[in-house]
């Protein structure tokens, strides 16, 4: 009887689908990963010794989850008999060991991300030709998962554009403007067959000409990228100049600029084909093209320290600009009126008066914080993210909610015309006729706040956040000059702050900015605009480019 009641309860599962998942999914398949091909100084190098490449090898876990067996990653080396040798740089590379012919990695588990594997020094071997390649290979065992192999090429000799660093002045106004000159040099074995120079620029420095062999696009909301194809076969050992002029000019709302520019192969096997695409979609139609010329040979040396080895380090190079400019960052006063036992919604933040955008980006900060008193009577239910609840004498606290302080921070770039807002919901407890708190905008730094140089007009930087001011007491519902009634919070995430703007679109903002005590807001994050001094790969052209860590940002 017990066995039929088993059955009938097994087959009971199975109609209900509960029994119809396999008893083993479908084994994990995890990427490896090098660069696609490999250029290598020819042998021997200046001064009689090889010159090393170093190339990476890693592994990719997409799962989601911990691998917990133990792989082996092997690098075939055969190949390359004769035509490079390889260095296993064992500090970067936990785990391997090298013979004459191949690198072997054990790794008793695999992390969710992508990590390195191997890190190798190559150089051209003593007898190797010019133009001689092979390929590297790495691929990879275990039980209970597949691996997808990396190949990457690598040859002897080959193209190596070299770029000058243009003498460019840092101090600019306003209005000023400079020419951008652009010359560089095939320092490498091989002809290049059209070259991409590319030039991004951050929001308040424009490049003046348009060529219709120049593509515009928007990289981010503070950086635009100008990417122009320079046709025809590019010599080595030769070295060129752009003929045409490139105009940089600081905007009417220019701050701490900075440009960054690049020259890449732009064939076939460049690293610019997308652009060439795009060319046909954004050509100006001004029926001018920017031109290059070789230099005579009089003239040929590019400016000492500008490089020759096969690095992409020295195919680019960026420069960061100073604007004497000023900003008028206004508080909003805030009046609310309600009755005890109402829930009411203040926007409570500042605006930006302009004339100039701010940017903090290089240095990693924050360009604003937003100070917070609460009125009393009142309790904060809601507060957005990235404002931090504190005490009355800004000291910190665990409890975020029902602070009677809050501090709110701006992320590093605030546009020439925003308002910035933090959406509060809070709850009239007991009704206290003219109750007053504050909203103040002030600037910090990593050892506490300061005051911006950028602002001289200090005398808008504080306004009041009032509830049920005296002249108009308690009224029957809550109501608002700038907040809004609210129905009780509920559990879902606070919302961000918003920051609004007559040229951008509405979206959900969370600034940076430290604590009191100089620790860091606790914030999530999202990609963000420029900054000139990090790196981070843009895209086209493989070029390095500096952003910051944006908290949850957005425009309105």
């Amino acid at each position: 009887m017990r066995k039929r009641i088993s059955l009938l309860a097994a087959s009971g599962l199975v109609a209900l689908g509960l029994a119809t998942t396999p008893a083993h999914a479908a084994d994990p398949v995890f990427t490896l990963s090098g660069p696609a091909e490999v250029g290598l100084r020819p042998h021997p190098g200046p001064g009689g010794d090889a010159q090393k490449t170093t190339v990476e090898f890693r592994v990719g876990n997409t799962t989601g989850t911990v691998f917990d067996k133990r792989s082996t990653l092997t690098i075939d080396l055969g190949a390359l008999k004769g035509i490079a040798d390889v260095t296993l740089d064992k500090d970067h590379s936990p785990g391997c060991t090298q013979t004459a012919t191949a690198v072997t990695c054990v790794r008793d588990g695999l992390y969710p991300r992508d990590s390195r594997v191997a890190s190798l020094g190559l150089s051209a071997a003593k007898d190797s030709k010019l133009g001689a390649s092979a390929d590297l290979t790495m691929t990879g065992k275990t039980e209970g998962a597949t691996f997808k192999q990396a190949t990457t090429r690598v040859k002897v000799g080959g193209p190596d554009l070299v770029l000058e660093e243009a003498a460019l002045k840092p101090k600019m106004n306003p209005g000023d403007a400079q020419g951008l000159p652009i010359v560089f040099a095939n320092a490498g074995t091989e002809s290049v067959d059209g070259v991409a120079l590319r030039i991004d620029t951050s929001h308040g420095m424009d490049l003046v000409e348009k060529y219709d062999n120049c593509s515009v696009e928007k990289v981010s909301d503070w950086t635009t990228g100008t990417v122009c194809l320079l046709d025809g076969e590019f010599q080595p050992g030769a070295v060129y100049e752009v003929s045409g002029a490139l105009t940089l000019k600081a905007a009417a709302h220019a701050f701490h600029e900075g440009i960054a520019y690049s020259v890449n192969a732009a064939g076939k096997e460049g690293k610019e084909p997308a652009a060439r695409q795009q060319l046909g979609k954004n050509a100006a139609g001004t029926g001018k093209k920017l031109a290059v010329a070789e230099r005579t040979p009089a003239k040929a040396a590019l400016r000492p320290g500008a490089g020759a080895d096969l690095a992409p380090g020295d195919n680019r190079h960026e420069f960061d600009f100073e604007a004497k400019n000023t900003a008028d960052l206004a508080a909003d006063a805030v009046s609310l009126k309600g009755k005890a036992g109402d829930t009411v919604r203040a926007d409570l933040g500042f605006r930006n008066k302009g004339p100039a955008w701010v940017s903090y980006a290089r240095l990693g900060s924050g360009v604003a914080r937003t100070d917070i008193v609460i009125p009393e009577g009142a309790k904060v239910t809601k507060a957005p993210a990235g404002c931090e609840g504190v005490e009355a004498d800004g000291a910190s606290r665990k409890q975020n909610e029902a602070a009677p302080r809050y501090f709110c921070w701006t992320d590093s770039e605030l546009g020439e015309q925003e308002k910035v807002s933090y959406p509060f919901e809070l709850k009239i407890e007991k009704v206290v006729a003219d109750a007053k708190g504050s909203v103040t905008v002030d600037g910090w730094a990593p050892d506490g706040i300061q005051v911006q140089g950028f602002d001289p007009n200090k005398a808008n930087d504080k306004a009041a956040f009032v509830i049920n001011a005296r002249d108009t007491g308690p009224t029957p519902g809550p109501t608002s000059s700038t907040g809004s009634p609210s129905p009780k919070p509920s559990s879902s995430t606070s919302p961000s702050p918003t920051v609004s703007a007559s040229t951008t679109t509405t979206a959900a903002v969370t600034g940076t900015g430290p604590k009191a005590n100089g620790n860091l807001a606790s914030t999530g994050s999202s990609v963000g605009p420029v900054a000139f001094g990090a790196a981070v790969l843009v895209a086209a052209g493989g070029l390095l480019f500096v952003a910051v860590r944006r908290r949850g940002t957005g425009r309105a």
